[in-house]
């Protein structure tokens, strides 16, 4: 179908007794336009989640025990080999002295025996004995020594205590978490859990873009740096990681709430037409209308819809890069009306 000039529309219209009222009209229907752009092909994927200190560290008693204290508070900033908390001593102490004690007899029975073994007194085999029972106790005395060791808690490394998970006097078992710190020594990390649907789309090294409440406007950049292999049982989600670097004006706290956009690097092979989301006039199931800037008048175009991103639709046909179309006031306009056109920039 051939294109109607300005001036048969005009008079096609004066033919059906439609001529317009309003001198104005002469100029057009003022809209405004953008241009159809290139993007990537693959939808970018965006999610939710929870800014932490890179380094997380989960510190227990190896022996359990009463709680005797807890040196630090929620918030406070610790160095590195600071006493963070420890158990009664009284008890473990007293295993280690008589593992130690124990020990020490061995030690002496085997001092003794090997006088008597040069002296013929002895046979080989009870000296092998002596020997063995020297070292079985002299193990059980290192090992007294190394929970007598464990019964306090210090700073691994300099950084915050981000969780007080038990209190004073309490009873706990080996290995229950009492202090949770966090350094930020190696920068913060946002963990964030996708659906299977998403995470296929994901790979180590993937680009994202990070916001946060906290400070509205700003936008962080960062990578994948791990996928889970392996659901959360109980969400049936899985945990990813993007590692960030934070400019030295921004101040982080665990659990500031995060905005992920991850660009999946498959989506650079190839690319699509984008166009702004309010250009898109009708739609049905995947095929929409748009009205595309035919010099003074706009043109009806149908086209195929790919994807919505955010506030751009993705085109997989109809449309080619570069074209101009109508974007505010495509919903009032009909095929080859005459139109004002206000170039904008294209989104």
């Amino acid at each position: 179908m051939k294109h109607l000039t300005p001036l048969m529309l005009v008079l096609l219209l004066s033919a059906c007794g439609a001529a317009p009222s309003d001198p104005t009209d002469d100029q057009g229907t003022p809209v405004r336009t953008g241009i159809a752009s290139s993007g990537p092909a693959i939808a970018s994927l965006k999610t939710n989640g929870i800014v932490a200190a890179r380094d997380e560290m989960r510190l227990s008693f190896k022996t359990g025990g009463i709680i005797r204290r807890i040196a630090v508070q929620e918030g406070q900033s610790v160095k590195q080999g600071q006493l963070l908390a420890e158990l009664e001593l009284t008890e473990i102490n007293a295993q280690f002295q008589q593992a130690k004690q124990v020990a020490d007899k061995a030690a002496r029975d085997l001092e003794r025996g090997e006088r008597l073994h040069t002296d013929q007194v002895i046979s080989l085999e009870a000296l092998q004995n002596l020997r063995t029972q020297a070292a079985v106790t002299a193990a059980a005395r290192d090992a007294a020594r190394f929970n007598l060791g464990q019964s306090t808690i210090v700073a691994p490394r300099d950084g915050v205590i981000l969780r007080q998970l038990a209190e004073e006097r309490e009873l706990v078992p080996p290995g229950q978490p009492i202090i949770v710190l966090g350094s930020s020594e190696r920068g913060h990390v946002v963990r964030a859990a996708v659906s299977d649907r998403d995470l296929v789309r994901i790979n180590v090294g993937d680009r994202a873009e990070i916001r946060l409440d906290a400070y509205p406007g700003r936008i962080f950049t960062g990578k994948v740096h791990e996928v889970s292999a392996a659901a959360d049982p109980r969400n049936g989600l899985f945990p990813i990681e993007v590692h960030f670097e934070v400019p030295s004006d921004i101040k982080l706290a665990t659990g500031f709430v995060a905005k992920l956009q991850i660009t999946p690097a498959a989506a650079s092979a190839s690319s699509l037409t984008y166009i702004p989301i309010a250009a898109l006039v009708e739609g049905d199931g995947n095929v929409a209308q748009v009205f595309v800037v035919d010099g003074a008048v706009a043109r009806k175009r149908e086209v195929q819809v790919a994807f919505i991103d955010g506030d751009a639709v993705a085109l997989s046909s109809g449309l080619a890069i570069g074209t101009a179309l109508v974007t505010e006031g495509a919903l009032y306009l009909v095929d080859g009306e005459r139109i004002s056109p206000v170039t904008t920039e294209a989104n």
